[in-house]
């Protein structure tokens, strides 16, 4: 039976307005120790029906807890989930098209490139016990689009070659592959009747012949202002404050809502607890126009005298000189028995239980106020906006 446009448009405007929550949140909800946080969240949720798109829930990757990342179904299953944003990692093609994508070369971990002749392409072809090279870079736009999604996950061990891709921890799943692999611009089509918010990150790749760095930065914006999509529905993100700085100068408009990844994490000596020998410190970059800054999750949180979650120094500093932060990643640890993994390092004697991401959340929202947060399953951001605050 032929679907008419009408009825296509009132499902979107359907999906716009309301979230499908699921049954991730309420599990949740069940592991979370007993208490006033626990009792305030199970109230709202005795008595909410329907729960609306959450500007605090940003589909990281799409949802990739169990859909393949940055496909069309992981994009549409963030959507339905409430996400007020959806992300997408741009990365170039050999031909110069831009397509949804962590990085130039996780093909071999994210896709069944390996199963297709376009294996032949891979700069280190499958072999047992060693990584393949597998690059979109090194891949035409309709040669990419011909690849399916699967969950990120690899077996190094694996004799087989689809047994080296269709490996996610235990913790994810297979049930909802493969996906659609998506290209930027189709992402933005996908997404702009549903009224989402895009945030694109550029990407720190080997760039292919023909495109150079202000190549790059200019066309993700301009496959936006192409689509007309509104300046304010984009927040360009990248870990390099001068590609911030060239969108300022290209596109103000565009710029106004750029995020900047802080990957200072990363440098020898880094303490979340000594914010003020960081460079640029808070105040300057709000004085030069930042107003969105990502770190790590754990880098805004810690621990206070009687064990319990609490602001980080950064976090408070942060927040001191105006700027919004918007932590990374939410639900990307697996469980959190046993303290949570890399993204709770700073807070893991305190986290013991799935249900302990709803006290992380308490603290990011309630007590720091971030401004939205990265998540693999935006659902449960998206209920905790409704129940939590």
């Amino acid at each position: 039976m032929k679907v008419s446009g009408a009825l296509l448009l009132l499902a979107w405007l359907t999906l716009a307005q309301s979230a499908h929550l699921g049954t991730r949140p309420f599990y949740l909800l069940d592991a979370l120790t007993p208490g006033p946080l626990h009792d305030r969240l199970a109230a709202c949720a005795a008595r909410t029906l329907v729960y609306p798109r959450s500007q605090l829930a940003i589909g990281h990757r799409g949802a990739a807890l169990f859909f393949p990342e940055h496909t069309r179904e992981g994009y549409l299953a963030a959507v339905r989930q409430g996400a007020g944003f959806v992300e997408c990692d741009v990365v170039p093609t050999r031909d110069g098209a831009l397509v949804c994508r962590h990085s130039e070369g996780d093909l071999a971990e994210t896709s069944n490139i390996l199963s297709t002749p376009l294996a032949a392409k891979c700069r280190k072809p499958f072999r047992p016990g060693r990584k393949p090279d597998c690059r979109t870079t090194d891949l035409t736009l309709a040669e990419f689009l011909s690849l399916e999604g699967w969950p990120e996950g690899r077996n190094e061990n694996a004799r087989k070659p689809e047994d080296y891709y269709r490996a996610a921890p235990a913790w994810r799943t297979l049930a909802y592959s493969p996906g659609a692999v998506m290209s930027h611009r189709g992402y933005i089509e996908l997404l702009k009747p549903t009224g989402v918010n895009f945030i694109p990150e550029l990407k720190q790749v080997n760039l292919p012949p023909g495109m150079d760095l202000e190549k790059y930065r200019k066309q993700i914006i301009d496959d936006y202002r192409a689509a007309d999509v509104p300046p304010e529905r984009v927040y360009l993100q990248s870990f390099s404050l001068e590609d911030i700085r060239f969108w300022r100068r290209y596109a103000p408009d565009y710029a106004k809502n750029a995020v900047w990844l802080d990957g200072r994490y990363k440098e020898r000596g880094f303490d979340p607890s000594h914010p003020e020998s960081l460079r640029p410190t808070m105040v300057e970059l709000a004085a030069e126009g930042l107003r969105y800054l990502s770190p790590p999750l754990w880098v805004l949180l810690t621990l206070d005298d009687e064990g319990n979650i609490a602001p980080s120094a950064y976090a408070r500093a942060a927040r001191k000189a105006g700027l919004e932060l918007i932590p990374w990643t939410l639900e990307r640890s697996g469980p959190l028995a046993g303290g949570g993994g890399w993204y709770y390092q700073s807070v893991a004697p305190a986290i013991h239980s799935n249900g302990d991401v709803y006290r992380a959340l308490d603290v990011l929202v309630n007590d720091i106020g971030v401004y939205a947060v990265f998540s693999d399953w935006p659902a449960t951001v998206a209920f905790f906006d409704r129940c939590g605050r």
